[in-house]
């Protein structure tokens, strides 16, 4: 009697241009499709969740084709997973490969926490200084008050 093999792996086809989000905690891989406006992307878009990982435990990724993110996009991106990893792809090669980083300063990218706050109700720009990076807490340039990550709506 034969073995049955069993097969433990996926594979999935690897992009030609694009953008690997990689290390994103598992529960936060549909919180970076939405603030990316990813589903409303007409590019070939992969993504899992639950992942194995050593460094992590569990862990989320997303590939993106044909989509090269700004320096907003990967602000986001470090705002809702501070430990992710960017890949670029170009013709199947990696050509650049990053760790994503809190910024010190956040402007136009959240809301403020305070409904009372002038962003809320006039047309401003708004603008954060980031005093906590760990627990992540953004303090508003306008009316001080403190938005924490848990509170935290993106524009």
């Amino acid at each position: 009697m034969e073995k049955e093999e069993i097969r433990k792996e996926l594979k999935v086809s690897a992009i030609e241009n694009g953008t690997v989000i990689d290390h994103i905690p598992s529960n936060s891989v549909f919180q970076v499709i939405r603030i990316l406006n990813l589903n409303e992307s007409g590019n070939m878009i992969l993504f899992g969740t639950n992942l194995e990982s050593q460094k992590m435990g569990t862990k989320g990724i997303i590939k993106v084709s044909n989509r090269f993110f700004e320096p907003d996009e990967i602000n986001k991106i470090a705002l809702v997973a501070p430990k992710a990893t960017l890949i670029v792809i170009k013709n199947y090669k990696v050509v650049e490969k990053k760790n994503v980083e809190i910024p010190d300063h956040v402007e136009n990218i959240v809301k403020c926490f305070n409904p009372n706050c002038i962003t809320n109700h006039e047309d401003i720009t708004t603008r954060f200084t980031v005093i906590d990076k760990e627990d992540l807490k953004l303090k508003c340039h306008y009316c001080e008050k403190i938005t924490a990550r848990d509170s935290m709506a993106f524009l």
